[in-house]
């Protein structure tokens, strides 16, 4: 099923390829570093999506010490100021550049076409050119392992899910912790609030707590701040936080966290443009690659649910499980996934409705 799959042998790939090449092995021979750019939606902060990613990058830049220059330009708006922030650092010299958010596809897409010796990585897009990778983490893995969490854990059955915009990345989130939550507790229900944005901490917060009201006593989020933990703390029920372990702005409310990881990732791309072996791939790692774990548990959380949950991680791992397999239906009751069946990539990229047991209706992403 995985599409992790970063090509280590391009020798098929004739002159052209080679010619493109030639930028990185001219670096490496001449002792100066290669110039990596990185753009980034948010904030870095101290937690959430572009915290994970700095991290990330900090990491390259110790696992290639003198060989890699790295530069970040941070809280970047998607549309055409992204695209301006590309092109400068595309210009300046930096002949790799991570850009780290869906909104920054055809920006990226469009920069690229102007410098087609450079090399250009696009996070949780689907768009890819000749100079254009793309790569992603199997975040739903993750999502359906807290879902379990929260259904073992939850004294009213409901929980809530603070999410950005209603693309398919973070609506396969909400589907896949909702039939987590429904393994433990059948009945159990997600409610959503739409904050559309990234990250909004004043946004988040009202979303939760309007969850909060709502009758959640588990609240999560597919948004970059830890605002959602920080309004469960205080309104002391529990949270489910994303992207980074967030048990210092919630260490009574966390019970844990699903994490990205993309150290390795970024360290052995910039190696394969430092070889001259890149090419342009569509990436699509999790548990198994290491690209997705869980923070560790909160005290509060029995051992016996931790078994549950690592039993259900190690059968992800060895492709015993997937989230979404059938019977599946949607909101509407409407069947979605027959007996036996999983779900493919194809579908799940392109995933646009609500799964059972998510209440209200899905808002257009157009």
């Amino acid at each position: 099923m995985t599409r992790f799959t970063r090509r280590n042998a391009l020798a098929a790939l004739g002159a052209g390829a080679a010619a493109a090449a030639l930028p990185a092995l001219a670096q490496t021979k001449s002792g100066e570093p290669l110039k990596i750019g990185f753009v980034y939606v948010s904030p870095i902060g101290d937690a959430g999506w572009t915290f994970q990613h700095d991290t990330a990058r900090k990491g390259m830049e110790k696992a290639l010490a003198g060989k890699v220059a790295t530069k970040y330009i941070e809280n970047v708006p998607e549309g055409a100021d992204a695209e301006r922030v590309i092109r400068d650092l595309a210009s300046s010299g930096h002949t790799l550049i991570f850009t780290t958010s869906f909104g920054y596809m055809n920006p990226t897409i469009k920069v690229a076409q102007a410098f087609p010796t450079h090399k250009f990585e696009h996070a949780t897009g689907y768009k890819t050119a000749k100079n254009v990778g793309i790569y992603n983490a199997r975040f739903y893995e993750g999502r359906y392992l807290a879902g379990i969490v929260a259904g073992k854990m939850s004294k009213t059955g409901v929980a809530g899910y603070v999410a950005a915009f209603p693309i398919p990345e973070v609506v396969m989130g909400i589907n896949a912790f909702t039939r987590g939550m429904r393994v433990a507790n059948p009945k159990a229900e997600v409610k959503v609030v739409w904050v559309n944005s990234w990250f909004d901490p004043g946004k988040e917060t009202e979303a939760t707590n309007t969850l909060i009201s709502q009758n959640a006593d588990v609240v999560t989020h597919h948004t970059d701040s830890t605002a959602a933990v920080q309004a469960a703390e205080a309104k002391k029920i529990y949270a489910i936080a994303y992207h980074s372990d967030m048990s210092k702005y919630g260490p009574n409310a966390q019970l844990t966290a699903v994490t990205h990881h993309w150290t390795d990732y970024y360290t052995r791309v910039a190696q394969s443009v430092l070889d001259g072996k890149w090419a342009p791939d569509n990436v699509w790692g999790g548990l198994k690659e290491g690209m997705i774990s869980l923070a560790p548990f909160n005290k509060v959380v029995p051992a016996d649910v931790q078994d549950t949950v690592h039993k259900a991680e190690a059968d992800i791992k060895a492709g015993k499980l997937h989230p979404f397999s059938g019977p599946m239906k949607d909101s509407s009751g409407k069947e979605r996934l027959a007996a036996g069946k999983t779900i493919t990539d194809a579908d799940l990229m392109k995933m646009d409705y609500y799964v059972e047991g998510v209440v209200g209706k899905l808002p257009s992403s157009k």
